[in-house]
């Protein structure tokens, strides 16, 4: 394809990914309330009040929470359209092998971030609880927007987090590291996970953090065990010339030189002519 065609196909894949979405957001806004109170339901719960109230700071805070509720929605309703038209403008130029790892590592990614997600609520209702009731008699006013900026962010740090181990998969795939390094790495990638789980955890309680920085180790040496099984796979058949030097001379056997026959004699070649001139041979320019 010409770069002409490239931008053309971009064009059309980006228009109907954007179809998709703008019919994501519609259901989106659709389902925008009751995905509001379930977002809500760690506070509302708490509060053990009739009535759930926030606090907002403009009178256009609602509308635009609401907006933002059915984007993001959309956008995971709308996934399905938007991912495969990435992928039909990405796949042509990608090799069979590397084609089947993108479905894997796909089918591996969703449910991954999903389970981070799922832990990050979990951990905001233990959150909300502990700084509710350190807050002794004072009167807590939530504020809307920054509730849900709140419950969304950790979501999606903890899904993010989740991610790691499937980045350094993807690395061993590669050929970038190995499965042996990452091992001899365990005591620095635990501690990593602990200062990310510190920093990203809501609350100071050990709970939380243990929580995600737990799930990441057990994951984080999931990983190491498939990429030692993916070394040995890659490796077998290559101990053979481990430890060899470059200069050293093959091992394989020498041709049987007696069991070459000779060919037939081949005549002396004639030589060639004297070159004779060839007429015309200026253009009518010259």
């Amino acid at each position: 394809m010409t770069l002409i065609e490239h931008i053309r196909e971009l064009r059309s894949r980006l228009f109907k990914a954007s179809l998709g979405i703008i019919a994501g957001l519609a259901v989106g806004l659709y389902f925008a309330e009751p995905i509001q109170d379930f977002i809500n339901a760690p506070y509302c719960n708490f509060k053990g009040d009739a009535i759930c109230q926030f606090n907002s700071t403009s009178p256009v805070d609602p509308f635009l929470l609401q907006l933002k509720i059915g984007l993001y929605a959309g956008l995971i309703i709308a996934s399905p359209i938007w991912l495969y038209q990435l992928w039909a403008f990405v796949a042509p130029g990608l090799h069979k092998h590397e084609k089947r790892y993108s479905y894997l590592f796909t089918a591996i990614a969703v449910p991954l971030f999903a389970m981070g997600a799922f832990l990050a609520f979990f951990v905001v209702t233990k959150s909300l609880v502990f700084f509710l009731q350190i807050s002794g008699d004072y009167e807590i006013n939530v504020d809307l927007t920054g509730y849900f900026d709140f419950v969304t962010g950790v979501m999606l740090l903890f899904g993010f987090g989740f991610e790691f181990p499937l980045i350094l998969l993807m690395l061993n795939v590669a050929g970038v590291l190995t499965g042996r390094r990452m091992l001899g790495w365990w005591r620095i990638a635990i501690f990593l996970m602990f200062l990310f789980a510190a920093v990203v955890t809501p609350t100071p309680d050990p709970f939380g953090m243990s929580a995600l920085a737990l799930a990441m180790a057990v994951l984080y040496f999931i990983v190491v065990g498939i990429s030692m099984l993916n070394d040995k796979r890659r490796n077998r058949g290559k101990s053979i010339y481990e430890g060899l030097d470059d200069d050293e001379t093959s091992s394989l056997d020498a041709y049987d030189t007696d069991s070459i026959t000779p060919g037939e004699r081949i005549e002396a070649v004639a030589p060639v002519a004297s070159a004779e001139p060839i007429e015309r041979r200026y253009d009518d320019m010259t």
